[in-house]
């Protein structure tokens, strides 16, 4: 399978901010729309069903998030690998790195699908779902999870695209995937009354006609480079190694990070059902208050990882400047428009008032850590491109259980209880993390200026 894409870019020459930018946007639109995926599922049961249905999506997705972070964090290391082969026009290269993508991601698609349902009882009782939601907790991570084999499918070929520079067509699949999401939660939720389950069910078909796009387009258009059955039936174990080893801190930070979220989700879950449908609805607005600085960090990956494979440590630290100062200037409206009128963001998802005003509580602390955040993210970005992957998971688990937990455990003692404290101890741990990424920057800068290399940070995987 071989043949022209569409047109990706080529970050090793030219100017990088108008490329970034037409880069990062397609990718930005992709997250926000995989997003609507849970998020539409809240407000149609939000408006149709009760509240215990807005408490079960708001613990299952959270559960369902994690899963998929998972997912990313290993597609991170084929987007390496693939950009760093295409920066350094070793292109027969990258077939061989897609199967060995394709044999590591349906082994993880097995062990999801079967693990999580029968799991699904103890997870809904260790994040401590009020009873009056138990039930349909369950039943919603269990319909999500049947559905794990076309999560897995979507990234890996999310993570194909954007490793050539293609962020489109990931962006086209999820958004006709997200507007027959819509419909079919409608269906489901308002015509067949199903609740949680029925937002569940409309959630997975959506994912898997969005998995079905890319394989047809990737069927006409062909890949920029040589893929058939020899490459899957070739032994690809070294190159599943070098993917494992770049992917899994990401995975695994991802998965501890997670359950520091998780931590916070117990928390908050037993202090009422309000206060769990408040942060639920604050958790879902949150996932799109986070989308610029996370799709800068993705696309920060591949241009990074390009420049790293065409021996250009200097355009790639320059990329992560850019990308910093100007995902920041559009996280400063987002900050204000959080914390000043986080109620009407809340009312999209809720008509409850009491709900509205516990979501824009914890919603608060969000705008503070939108501050922070472009900073962070894009210091993983390069240094995820550059192949530093464990440093990355370092950071993040310092933050997670030095930091977020510890600070909402302290908050959550003081007393009247306050979401909008136990919310702050997600920017603690960013600030945390921000300062770290910085002290490590500097040492790798100076190594490397007296190792005679100008501009940047060797890369640690170029083969």
């Amino acid at each position: 399978m071989a043949g022209k894409i569409r047109k990706a870019y080529d970050f090793t020459q030219g100017p990088l901010f108008g490329p970034m930018v037409k880069f990062t946007l397609p990718i930005l639109g992709a997250l926000i729309l995989q997003s609507l995926y849970g998020a539409v599922d809240l407000w149609v049961v939000g408006q149709y069903g009760v509240t215990a249905d807005i408490s079960a999506v708001a613990t299952g997705s959270r559960m369902i998030h994690t899963i998929t972070n998972l997912i990313i964090g290993l597609a991170v290391g084929t987007s390496v690998l693939i950009g760093q082969h295409m920066g350094a026009g070793r292109k027969d290269k990258a077939g061989d790195i897609l199967a060995a993508g394709i044999k590591l991601f349906t082994v993880c698609a097995v062990i999801f699908t079967i693990a999580v349902p029968l799991l699904s009882p103890a997870i809904a009782n260790a994040l401590n779902a009020p009873a009056e939601a138990f039930s349909r907790t369950v039943s919603y991570m269990r319909i999500c999870s049947y559905g794990a084999i076309f999560i897995v499918a979507y990234n890996l070929l999310s993570s194909l695209f954007k490793g050539m520079g293609d962020s489109s067509t990931p962006l086209m699949a999820v958004a006709i995937a997200a507007v027959l999401n819509v419909f079919g939660d409608i269906a489901f939720v308002k015509g067949l009354g199903m609740g949680a389950s029925g937002a569940a069910l409309a959630t997975v078909i959506a994912q898997a006609i969005s998995v079905i796009i890319c394989i047809l387009v990737i069927k006409k258009r062909g890949l920029p480079f040589d893929f058939t059955l020899a490459n899957l039936k070739a032994k690809q174990w070294p190159n599943i190694v070098r993917t494992i080893k770049l992917g899994a801190p990401i995975t695994l930070q991802s998965i501890l990070v997670n359950i520091s979220f998780l931590f916070i989700t117990a928390i908050v879950n037993d202090l009422g059902l309000i206060q769990s449908s408040g942060m639920g609805v604050a958790e879902k607005l949150c996932l799109f208050i986070m989308m610029l600085p996370i799709a800068f960090s993705q696309s920060l990956s591949t241009m990074v990882a390009q420049n790293v494979g065409a021996a250009k440590p200097d355009r790639a630290l320059k990329s992560m400047k850019i990308g910093m100062f100007t995902s920041f200037a559009f996280s400063l409206v987002i900050a204000y428009f959080s914390f000043f009128h986080g109620d009407l963001l809340c009312r999209i998802f809720s008509t409850d008032p009491e709900v509205i005003a516990a979501g824009w509580e914890y919603l608060k602390a969000y705008a503070v850590d939108c501050l922070i955040t472009p900073f962070l993210f894009c210091f993983i970005g390069y240094f995820n491109g550059n192949g530093y992957t464990f440093f990355t998971m370092l950071q993040g688990i310092v933050g997670a259980f030095c930091v977020r937990i510890p600070v909402s455990m302290i908050m959550k003692n003081i007393q009247p209880v306050s979401l909008f404290r136990i919310g702050l101890a997600t920017p603690s741990s960013t600030l945390v993390q921000v300062v770290l990424c910085l002290i490590v920057l500097i040492i790798k800068l100076r190594k490397a200026k007296a190792s005679g290399i100008q501009g940047g940070i060797p890369g640690k995987i170029r083969h």
